[in-house]
């Protein structure tokens, strides 16, 4: 590592003489001057780490009051705004999983719009409860007693832990204690229900007689947990939820037989990906409708709005009326409740599945999902069509290849998508320098993926009214290399 040049420290600008430069000064009458003064600030420590570092061998003045003044535009650009996917991950959750229907949207905007019937009844014209807006929705389409939603699946599972197993033991496979996005780990949530955690079988095979060994009168629960982004493969075996209903209601035969007090053994399945229609596209890894396991014998069933639901950030829970009954009247319930825009998107979605195709064809997530690759293949060409009005075959050469799209959020973790992409080889320019300027430079980010030093572009996640806006970003990288003018 090059020794740092402390002399360089010297040759930095003061924080008041940056501002005192007329292109920063003259933000001053959009941007606060406060905000203005921590962008300078920004700019010139961050050089004066490259110096200590000793990475900076020459301090630039120009080049700091530059990336102050671009620091400060930045702030005028919303953090959470639109942005392409052309990854090929369909439910993306660094990109906000779930895309809404349109329907969903116009709900969304019209509840927020102005005033909403969110806890007023007008057939009863008197205060109603947030929950029946969604609530008969669901049980018509899963088969479910009752249903409560809240503000996601992990606090779907805090609440329902809380409530029947705090205090008592929840036995589980270990092959189901799994770890998803965030760090967000099973048995770190049990604790933080205050559940007792039983583990029972090996990693990767876990038996009835595991479960029925295990079970104590101490016993709250069967917890099935789905595995979410993985699978294991080869030497396994799990038990069925008809077999874990199987277990619960001869343990709590015995403990009525014998006159205990202690409340029924609950058969609870965090299914995650909440899957309302079989796709069957998907053949034997379709993920298991939410009905299906309502009728395989769970008393609970919890899962995802913006999964293969399709719609947005929510965590519902189905069951047995007298379970979720009790749910609804949990502290957690409020703290953990759905809000107007979220309530009227996910009711919005849910009428849609009243019609299954039509579910199909006008949520976004199960269309992108069950396209046929020969549509994807249509945009593809589209997309390569216009990106040639932008891009000179000096600067790029351009072509269509068959690629692997996913699911992704956890779901359909063993399913490969058929999907087509444009791929751009580098003539001019690289495509790291390329992926840069279409996420930091542009209005709406463009976010592909880079594979052999190519840039892919994913036609499987696009719309036909993102071609000219991501053929526009390509060309505008190209622009901004030496020589653009002659290619």
């Amino acid at each position: 590592m090059p020794e740092p040049r402390t002399d360089l420290l010297r040759a930095l600008p003061q924080v008041e003489e940056l501002m005192q430069a007329p292109p920063l000064k003259a933000l001053e009458n959009i941007i606060p001057r406060a905000m203005l003064v921590d962008c300078a600030r920004g700019a010139i420590d961050s050089v004066r780490q490259g110096v200590l570092a000793g990475t900076v061998e020459a301090v630039d003045g120009e080049a700091i009051l530059e990336a102050a003044c671009h620091s400060a535009l930045a702030t005028l650009r919303p953090s959470l705004r639109r942005v392409i996917n052309a990854t090929g991950v369909v439910i993306h959750t660094n990109l906000g999983r779930s895309v809404l229907a349109e329907s969903a949207v116009q709900a969304v905007v019209d509840a927020a719009r102005g005033y909403s019937t969110l806890e007023y009844s007008t057939q009863h014209m008197a205060r109603g409860s947030r929950h029946d807006h969604v609530e008969h929705l669901i049980c018509t389409l899963t088969g479910a007693e009752a249903a409560i939603a809240v503000n996601n699946n992990a606090a779907a599972v805090m609440m329902v832990l809380a409530e029947f197993a705090a205090g008592h033991e929840a036995i589980v496979s270990r092959g189901e204690l799994v770890e998803i996005g965030g760090s967000f780990r099973v048995p770190d949530i049990m604790a933080q229900s205050n559940a007792r955690m039983v583990e029972v079988g090996a990693t990767n095979k876990t038996h009835a007689f595991d479960y029925e060994r295990a079970i104590t009168p101490d016993t709250a629960m069967l917890l099935k947990v789905h595995p979410s982004n993985y699978r294991m493969i080869g030497f396994t075996e799990s038990v069925s939820k008809a077999d874990l209903r199987r277990i619960a209601d001869a343990e709590n035969a015995r403990r009525r037989a014998a006159g205990s007090c202690a409340p029924d053994v609950l058969v609870y399945e965090d299914q995650g990906s909440g899957a309302f229609l079989h796709l069957d596209v998907f053949g034997e890894y379709a993920e298991p409708t939410v009905r299906e396991s309502l009728s395989g014998g769970c008393d609970l069933v919890s899962f995802s709005g913006d999964k293969l639901l399709g719609g947005p950030q929510a965590g519902i829970i189905v069951g047995k009326k007298a379970y979720i009954d009790r749910l609804k009247k949990h502290p957690l319930a409020r703290a953990m409740r759905l809000d107007k825009m979220t309530l009227a998107a996910l009711e919005a979605t849910l009428r849609l599945y009243l019609d299954p195709q039509a579910a199909l064809q006008q949520i976004p997530t199960l269309r992108m999902l069950t396209e046929d690759a020969s549509v994807v293949h249509e945009r593809a060409e589209a997309l390569m069509h216009a990106l040639r009005k932008h891009v000179s075959a000096r600067q790029a050469h351009l072509d269509i290849v068959e690629e692997t799209g996913r699911a992704g959020g956890g779901s359909l973790p063993m399913c490969d998508i058929d999907t087509y992409c444009v791929r751009m080889e580098f003539k001019a320019g690289n495509a790291q320098a390329c992926e840069v300027h279409l996420q930091r430079n542009r209005e709406v980010p463009v976010i592909g993926r880079i594979k052999h030093e190519c840039v892919l572009f994913d036609a499987r996640t696009i719309t036909e009214s993102d071609i000219h806006e991501i053929a526009e970003a390509v060309g505008s990288y190209f622009a901004t290399l030496p020589g653009a003018k002659e290619a």
